[in-house]
């Protein structure tokens, strides 16, 4: 790693949107990137095979409830900034199991905090005053929208899934130690990511796959749960927008308005898998609606206004493009995902 460069350290850098995000800081920003992930059953370590030899990039295994570890980091590698990303993230795991999930996402980003602050605090001069720590949340934690009322930074937290409470209070101590020490922080809250080198556990590679294989396709409930789509690509792009552009002490919401059904997106992935296997095979008979998740949120939807206004970010991917392009991706990799299905720990 270049001397010249301060890195930018990265939690979660092997997981989905943290993949992305090292391999675009990388090829896009020239920054150096220090990768800090635990290896959990969701990270992949093949999502990074074409960077691992890059001269600005470093891999550390470990976990960021480790004080000591994080804590040496820090002073090894001198970052300019923190993007925190490592997390528990998937819903139904945290219905299942809401412990694991306080552990690394309260009680990690807590020790995080602590270590940044510390580091922050021992900065002098323009090293000081340039550092940032930016934590990625989730807009889960604003709870279920109202029709016609998206969620924007003015809307109250809310959780109603354990997943969504374990982020919540990552905000609150985040929030916390920007109140108390000073600490320049960033909140940025996405809505549902997708794309390629996502957990097959996810919704859309999950449907991806079984369609792929003709086997039924899960749908909670009635099918008419809304989420608000952006591809990673965009996600990325936004959270360095954040990075560079935002405010210490605000919070940016971020969404490409495309906020639809489940069953919708159920429905177009059928149609590309068919059009691409050319056999007319009408997958959308393979669906099947069963018994809903526990607390099942009936509704996400965000207003990125200030995100667009203060940093000029604009999405650039339509779902329809980056949805078939994500079908194309995963059918040409199986080898990607056979790794990880069946690795998540049961309970």
């Amino acid at each position: 790693m270049s001397a010249k460069k301060r890195p930018i350290l990265i939690t979660g850098g092997s997981g989905f949107i943290g993949n992305t995000l090292v391999r675009q800081c990388l090829a896009e920003e020239n920054s150096a990137i220090v990768n800090l992930d635990k290896l959990t059953y969701a990270a992949n370590p093949d999502s990074l095979c074409d960077v691992e030899d890059h001269p600005d990039y470093r891999f550390v295994e470990g976990d960021i409830v480790d004080a000591r570890l994080v804590a040496d980091l820090l002073e090894q590698f001198r970052p300019s900034a923190i993007i925190h990303l490592a997390a528990e993230t998937h819903v139904d795991r945290s219905i299942a199991d809401p412990p694991t999930f306080a552990v690394t996402n309260v009680l990690g980003t807590c020790t995080l905090l602590d270590a940044a602050t510390r580091y922050w605090q021992q900065l002098e001069g323009p090293q000081r005053q340039e550092f940032r720590f930016l934590l990625v949340s989730t807009d889960e934690v604003f709870g279920s929208a109202e029709p016609d009322q998206p969620f924007d930074e003015q809307s109250r937290l809310e959780p109603r899934s354990p997943y969504a409470a374990s982020k919540s209070a990552g905000e609150h101590l985040a929030f916390s130690f920007s109140h108390t020490y000073g600490l320049p922080l960033l909140i940025s809250n996405p809505s549902n990511n997708y794309g390629p080198r996502q957990h097959p556990e996810k919704l859309i590679p999950k449907m991806i796959l079984a369609a792929a294989a003709q086997q039924p396709l899960p749908v909670y409930g009635d099918g008419k749960h809304q989420r608000d789509w952006i591809h990673v690509d965009d996600c990325c792009r936004a959270i360095m927008q954040i990075l560079k552009h935002g405010l210490p002490g605000n919070r940016y919401v971020v969404g490409a308005d495309m906020c639809l059904e489940n069953l919708h997106v159920v429905r177009a992935i059928c149609n590309l898998v068919d059009e691409r296997f050319g056999d007319n095979g009408q997958r959308y008979k393979l669906i099947e609606h069963v018994v809903d998740r526990p607390g099942h949120d009936r509704r996400y939807a965000v207003c990125a206004k200030k995100l667009r206004r203060e940093t000029d970010w604009q999405p650039t991917i339509s779902l329809e493009q980056g949805l078939r392009e994500t079908v194309a991706w995963y059918l040409d990799h199986p080898e990607w995902s056979e790794k990880l299905i069946g690795k998540a720990p049961q309970r």
